[in-house]
């Protein structure tokens, strides 16, 4: 299963501070915690599975314990402790080791007694967990989690939106965050307008790695937080990860305000999902409020109609039931399927 080999979003860096938190991951409970950095520094996010190898309890109920040997995990029902240090952690085998049983305090729990961990890092202002390495070699792309370069410059200025809680598949979210063609009827009055439905879907590139679409435009009343009047926008789009999407967006000469959008999705079942969005922006001079706010609008006005698509799970070809139309219009969506093919993605899709 090639989604348990990539990189996934599953919480804000900011929400994993001094308790365990708990996300589903690919359908996995997994519990995620903190280990505090040496004078001061953020520490090292740990992800295991969420769940004691005692008797079965969440490891997030628990609290994260700072001990003289080292911070550990203590299970809520009988007060196992696990340690997140790398003589602890095994990374050949995939475990975190108990060092700790308070009931027989002189007992040596030996290396069975462990919780599952798992592959964790933070990037793009989220932690990333990879629930299994790679039985292959990956391109180098999806070997690591997607590189969202606004991020990464001090002259765009950056903001997190999200989460959001979706009820429908994560390649379901995606596809709705390429489509041009909805902007006229879903944000009708932002994003678009029913007399200029007529979008342009521009030049793509479909790669083994992903998809890169250019010059795609669509006529928006409003196309950013802080615009005055209606445009021709020029879109660029990228793919360059099954459950994630990037786009840039530019308005009509002479406007200087440009924008860039990562959508990043944490694909907690087949038929449910969580997503933020980290914006970087040059030249908009609203305020961070007001571009949370206008955010939140676009994808409330999204909400309803991709949380009512049939079925929940993106269609893509292997079954005739269910099996849907497209026309010129769907170019980006229908090489999109076609990349969750040619990868084999079979979560969230039917």
């Amino acid at each position: 299963m090639i989604e348990k080999q990539l990189w996934h979003p599953v919480i804000a860096s900011t929400q994993v501070r001094d308790a365990p938190v708990g996300v589903e991951l690919l359908g996995e409970a997994v519990v995620l915690w903190r280990e505090p950095g040496h004078d001061g520094g953020h520490g090292v996010v740990h992800a295991w599975v969420d769940r004691c190898p005692h008797r079965g309890a969440k490891l997030s109920l628990g609290r994260v314990l700072h001990h003289l040997r080292g911070t550990r995990l203590e299970c809520p029902y009988h007060g196992w402790q696990f340690a997140g240090d790398a003589a602890a952690v095994q990374a050949e085998s995939s475990c975190a080791r108990c060092v700790h049983v308070p009931a027989a305090p002189e007992f040596v729990p030996p290396t069975g007694h462990a919780a599952t961990a798992f592959e964790a890092r933070e990037a793009n202002g989220l932690v990333w967990v990879r629930l299994m390495a790679p039985e292959s070699a990956l391109t180098v792309e999806l070997a690591e989690p997607p590189d969202f370069e606004p991020w990464q410059d001090e002259a765009w200025r950056q903001l997190m939106c999200g989460p959001y809680e979706v009820n429908t598949s994560a390649p379901r979210l995606v596809e709705n965050f390429l489509d041009l063609s909805h902007f006229g009827f879903v944000h009708e009055g932002w994003l678009g307008a029913r007399s200029h439905a007529q979008v342009e879907t521009g030049q793509l590139e479909e790669r083994v790695n992903g998809l890169q679409a250019n010059e795609c435009k669509a006529w928006q009343p409003r196309g950013y937080a802080g615009a005055e009047g209606g445009a021709w926008v020029a879109y660029r789009y990228s793919v360059p990860h099954p459950f994630a999407a990037i786009l840039r967006k530019d308005a009509t000469e002479g406007d200087p305000v440009s924008n860039a959008i990562a959508l990043f999705i944490r694909p907690d079942s087949a038929e449910s999902c969580t997503a933020w969005f980290a914006m970087a922006t040059l030249g908009d001079l609203s305020d961070d409020e007001d571009l949370r706010e206008f955010q939140d609008t676009v994808f409330a006005q999204d909400r309803p109609v991709v949380e009512s698509q049939s079925p929940k799970q993106l269609p893509i070809g292997r079954f005739d039931i269910g099996k849907e139309v497209h026309s010129p219009a769907d170019r980006m969506s229908s090489a999109y399927r076609r990349y969750l093919t040619r990868l084999g993605v079979t979560f969230g899709t039917c």
